[in-house]
């Protein structure tokens, strides 16, 4: 007479024996792709503006949002985030929302991580 089947193991898998030990293997699922929402400078977007809108859409501390708007500034541009690609361009669509409803060209994207 054969030994039964080991039982399955809850969320599929086969079990193996270790010793007295039931052991499986798990499958890695791959982490989606992850997108930089960039903010753009302008010379007409008031700095106010883009730290409000840093707190409100991104979710940055008041400290946080200002040393990114002045990294913007200075340099042109600045990482707002790094989101899922479907997340990346919601919030960049509410940046271009929130500035054109204030009559300001604040410009955002969606570059590769």
């Amino acid at each position: 007479m054969a030994p039964p089947d080991p039982p399955e193991l809850p969320g599929g898998g086969d079990p193996r024996r270790e010793g007295d030990v039931a052991t499986r293997t798990r499958r890695r699922v791959a982490r989606p792709p992850r997108f930089k929402v960039v903010l753009y400078n302008d010379d007409y977007t008031p700095m106010e503006f883009v730290v409000a809108l840093l707190e409100s859409v991104f979710k940055k501390g008041p400290a946080e949002a200002t040393q990114l708007m002045l990294q913007i500034h200075r340099k042109g541009s600045g990482i707002a985030g790094v989101y899922v690609l479907q997340v990346a361009e919601t919030k960049v669509a509410a940046v271009h929302r929130m500035a054109e409803e204030r009559g300001y060209p604040l410009r955002a994207g969606v570059e590769d991580e």
